[in-house]
């Protein structure tokens, strides 16, 4: 299980914990606060997430998904707090729509996966939230406010987080470098163009996306609404309509 994860520091009291030895490249970030932490995202389950935050912040730790697939909960087991949106809340408990087989398969494709790791005892995580969350609520972790917004598109109850004092943005799987996936049938694309609407709006200093390049500026966020709305306007921002390359990302709808 060693060198699975790899931390970065983003600033004394922020860290980046990310799975590079699978091709999603999954990143998770741990915010210290005093007296709290929270984590966004706990990454895939292959090793435990929670050994890297205990080395980081012996503070006690709350995890919260972007969203309740497979490479963002697979740790949540290891978090007795944790936070999820209403719109997913069906997902935790039995519905999630592919098998646990499929999930299996994904978990382990093009991944370095360590020896002592034993896909067929990997289970997609079920539970119940310790909070049910919604667009505008505030997480208060201890002299860091954490703000909620509702980011629906790539999933129902998909969430961005923004520290405004920090300028920092977390984007989970709406904003990121590579191939964004619209295509699912739990996808919505329409709601995704009206995601990047609201995060244009805001003041970012630094994005900080789930998955590939940290290399990676808040413009791209401006790009990707602009392009989006094309789409809509050429009658493309729907299911079906292929995959759209934009250079540093592309779309698959």
């Amino acid at each position: 299980m060693r060198d699975w994860f790899t931390i970065d520091e983003i600033d004394s009291e922020t860290y980046i914990i990310s799975e590079y030895r699978h091709w999603e490249e999954t990143h998770a970030y741990l915010l210290k606060g005093k007296g709290k932490s929270l984590l966004i995202d706990t990454g895939l389950g292959i090793c435990d997430i929670s050994e890297e935050v205990r080395k980081l912040t012996d503070t006690p730790t709350a995890a919260v998904a972007t969203h309740i697939h497979w490479d963002h909960i697979g740790g949540h087991r290891f978090f007795p707090e944790f936070y999820a949106h209403g719109n997913e809340l069906n997902w935790l408990s039995g519905g999630f729509p592919l098998p646990e087989k499929t999930i299996r398969e994904m978990v382990t494709d093009r991944c370095d996966i360590p020896e002592d790791f034993d896909i067929e005892k990997y289970e997609f995580f079920q539970g119940t939230p310790s909070k049910i969350l919604k667009d505008g609520d505030i997480l208060d972790i201890g002299g860091r406010i954490v703000e909620v917004l509702h980011t629906p598109g790539h999933s129902p109850g998909h969430m961005c987080f923004w520290e405004k004092e920090r300028g920092y943005l977390f984007t989970g799987d709406l904003v990121y470098k590579d191939t964004l996936f619209a295509y699912y049938p739990s996808t919505d694309p329409v709601a995704y163009l009206e995601s990047l609407e609201k995060l244009v709006r805001l003041p970012a200093k630094r994005v900080f996306p789930a998955h590939h390049s940290l290399d990676i500026q808040p413009e791209i966020i401006v790009r990707m609404r602009d392009e989006l709305k094309k789409l809509k306007e050429r009658g493309k921002l729907c299911h079906g309509s292929g995959t759209f390359n934009y250079g540093d990302w592309a779309i698959w709808l």
